[in-house]
């Protein structure tokens, strides 16, 4: 007789009262200004229920699904090749920012589905190859793959490619990579990130804002002015501070109690994006440090459940699944947290289950079904 499984309630609780919480706050982030520019305050906390509705009952058939079924090359591969066509897509649909298919009054976002088909392509090959992690024979296509879909993803989503390569890089890790090819890796992908600000203008004018405001270093380095060309060529307010200073008046005005529920006075057009990539802003000036702190402590639970996962799961490819979803979800969470505090340059990057977004909402919480499936496994 097949051994019931006991589902992870603390997981499962703490992914509902988190999404739950996330359709409170789109609602007060964005009612004053929904009303204004779309003739209803409740225009996007409709739309966020909606995907919710479709969101959660993906999530609880992943949970039902056995992890182990994924662990097939057509998964695997078939999932990337979709992924890789989206991409390409995507870059001829939307020619200006290369990011949102529209279908029908939405959209879909191919960089968000690169995240979940990564994920299950590195667990699957690395469990496959995971006797010779070091052979060029398994280095080289993982690399090609990784190199292929984050060069796909960084034409319009830095953010996301910066999650891609520092979930692979964790989950190589662990898989036993020598520190010779993680620093080679590490080299390579330094060089690739510096390449992908300095390609794009407003990129680069996000970075030396926030590493050299003055330009004292620029200027020394650069003796023959091509960065402060390449950063003039950028002229959108988007490309300035503004976020990060906005966002810090929020999170400061919340004290340590906030100032109240659909209280908050930066959300009404002083906040950029307060419903989507500020989100954590208008958490804490509303609920303070207290509010702000209790979700990051959210994500920490997401965390510990899934590296228990993946440290009790007795299979290569359930630890590496485990592993390469909770990283990818609580780097994302962490980076979105640390843009919001002015601890790293503005790149608009979503709160997983808190920021408004369909395709962000669904590649979440389908992969966190696969986690709870995983978790239970590890019993």
């Amino acid at each position: 007789m097949a051994q019931k499984l006991k589902t992870d309630w603390i997981l499962f609780s703490t992914i509902v009262l988190m999404v739950l919480f996330g359709a409170l706050m789109i609602y007060s982030a964005s009612s004053v200004v929904a009303e204004i520019k779309m003739g209803s305050s409740y225009y996007f906390a409709v739309r966020q229920l909606v995907w919710i509705a479709i969101a959660i009952p993906l999530m609880m058939f992943m949970k039902r699904v056995n992890y182990r079924k994924l662990q097939t090359p057509a998964v695997a591969f078939t999932s990337m090749g979709l992924v890789m066509i989206l991409l390409a897509i995507v870059y001829f649909a939307d020619p200006r920012q290369h990011r949102w298919i529209r279908v029908g009054p939405g959209g879909l976002q191919p960089s968000e589905f690169a995240k979940p088909a990564l994920a299950l392509f590195l667990a699957y090959f690395i469990a496959l190859r995971s006797r010779a992690i070091n052979s060029r024979f398994t280095l080289f296509p993982a690399f090609l793959a990784l190199g292929f879909v984050t060069m796909a993803v960084v034409v319009a989503d830095l953010g996301t490619a910066i999650v891609l390569v520092g979930t692979a890089a964790v989950v190589f890790i662990v898989a036993g990579l020598e520190p010779r090819y993680i620093m080679l890796a590490g080299v390579m992908g330094l060089v690739g990130c510096c390449g992908a600000v300095a390609a794009k203008p407003y990129r680069l004018v996000r970075v030396i804002s926030y590493m050299d405001p003055e330009f004292k270093v620029v200027d020394k380095v650069d003796t023959h002015g091509w960065i402060r060309a390449q950063m003039k060529k950028s002229i959108t307010a988007r490309d300035t501070n503004y976020q990060t200073e906005q966002a810090k008046i929020a999170v400061g005005s919340g004290g340590p109690v906030g100032v109240g529920l659909m209280q908050g006075r930066q959300k009404l057009f002083y906040l950029p994006e307060a419903h989507t990539d500020t989100i954590y802003a208008v958490v804490g000036e509303e609920f303070g440090i207290f509010g702000s702190t209790g979700l990051l402590i959210g994500f920490v639970v997401i965390l510990w459940r899934g590296i228990r996962a993946a440290l009790l799961i007795p299979d290569d490819f359930g630890r590496y699944l485990a592993l390469g979803i909770t990283t990818m979800l609580v780097i994302q969470a962490f980076f979105n947290m640390s843009v919001v505090l002015g601890m790293v340059p503005t790149k608009g990057i979503p709160l997983p289950m808190i920021s408004f977004g369909g395709s962000s909402l669904l590649v979440t919480l389908a992969s966190l079904g696969i986690l709870l499936n995983v978790s239970e496994h590890a019993g």
